[in-house]
């Protein structure tokens, strides 16, 4: 498990000076934690972390060399600095169920011959203890067809018995589409006939 280390934050410094400075803000939280924990990250630790990891990953947090298992519950992005703004933590209890989500993989990709693989559905939401908790879920789409449709009940996580998950179980995962070529308008000819004319009178 990666671990992510933090200080507690002076709230008396403001976000947006902190984040000049090269640091990420954030909020530690959670049932055996009696009020939130504010906290700083370095910029640089975090942007690491975060190749491997991301919103509902389970890591471990070291506040000033105390550890908590958590799990990320939220990362909050600002798309127009390009920037990490804020993460939010959730300190996971061994006997409580907790909610988070998991981010639907593609893989084998390359190997569909026809048709458009559209993923439909990003991310799994579910409960479950933090033991069975998963970041990820893999979809083989290497044997689809044009026509074919995985749904949430055909996933692994669907059957796990750990997992109750929240989404429809008829709701659409990947399908593979019929390419949509554009079509040519029947009187495309008769226009273009028309435009050739005018230029025609206008020479």
């Amino acid at each position: 498990m990666n671990t992510l280390k933090a200080e507690k934050r002076d709230m008396a410094v403001k976000a947006k000076k902190l984040r000049r400075e090269g640091y990420v803000v954030g909020n530690l939280f959670g049932k055996k934690i009696k009020d939130s924990i504010p906290v700083t990250m370095d910029k640089r630790d975090v942007d690491k972390l975060l190749k491997s990891n991301h919103k509902g990953s389970q890591i471990t947090l070291d506040v000033e060399g105390k550890a908590y298992d958590v799990l990320i519950k939220s990362v909050d992005f600002n798309p127009l600095a390009g920037r990490i703004d804020s993460i939010e933590f959730q300190a996971l209890v061994q006997d409580e169920k907790v909610h988070s989500v998991a981010e639907v993989i593609m893989v084998n990709h390359d190997a569909v011959a026809e048709g458009i693989v559209q993923l439909e559905l990003s991310e799994i939401s579910y409960t479950a203890l933090p033991a069975a908790l998963v970041d990820h879920v893999q979809v083989d789409v290497g044997s689809m067809k044009i026509g074919d449709v995985i749904h949430v009940k055909d996933l692994d996580i669907f059957a796990n018995p750990d997992i109750a998950v929240k989404n429809d179980p008829e709701a659409a995962v990947v399908a593979v589409m019929a390419p949509h070529n554009a079509a040519i308008p029947e009187d495309a000819p008769a226009e273009e006939a028309e435009e050739e004319k005018e230029e025609e009178k206008e020479e």
